[in-house]
């Protein structure tokens, strides 16, 4: 799989959580830095971040992405939406937490969000 990964560097033991979680081993990380300009329209800037993947309209929509997002949580939901749109579907992404009372502050892999069985299972509601 190829993590797009548009938070912090991810370690090792971090990488080898996702691959235990995924049961898939990770191909290719790619880090996208996610700061954005907080005076200027963010749907443009978040854009520009998915467009730093370097994917093909046919890679979107064919290569098995695994996403970490931003920490900002409305840069957050308007990647999601951004690359929904590429993708056709809602991706997988990570949930990071704090490691319990590590000094100085770790984070580990919590889980591994599959979106569009959120989705599914939401519609289902309706």
């Amino acid at each position: 799989m190829i993590l797009l990964n548009f938070a912090h560097p991810l370690t090792a033991e971090q990488r080898a959580q996702i691959e235990t979680l995924t049961d898939q081993a990770i191909e290719r990380v790619v880090d996208i830095p996610s700061q954005i300009d907080p005076q200027q329209s963010l749907a443009p800037q978040v854009a520009a971040m998915a467009d730093e993947a370097g994917f093909s309209l046919a890679e979107w929509q064919t290569l098995p992405l695994l996403i970490n997002p931003p920490a900002l949580n409305f840069s957050a939901v308007t990647l999601l939406a951004e690359i929904h749109g590429r993708c056709g579907y809602f991706p997988p992404c990570l949930r990071m937490r704090p490691s319990p009372g590590s000094v100085p502050p770790r984070y580990e892999v919590a889980e591994v969000l599959d979106l569009q069985a959120v989705r599914d299972r939401a519609r289902q509601r309706r």
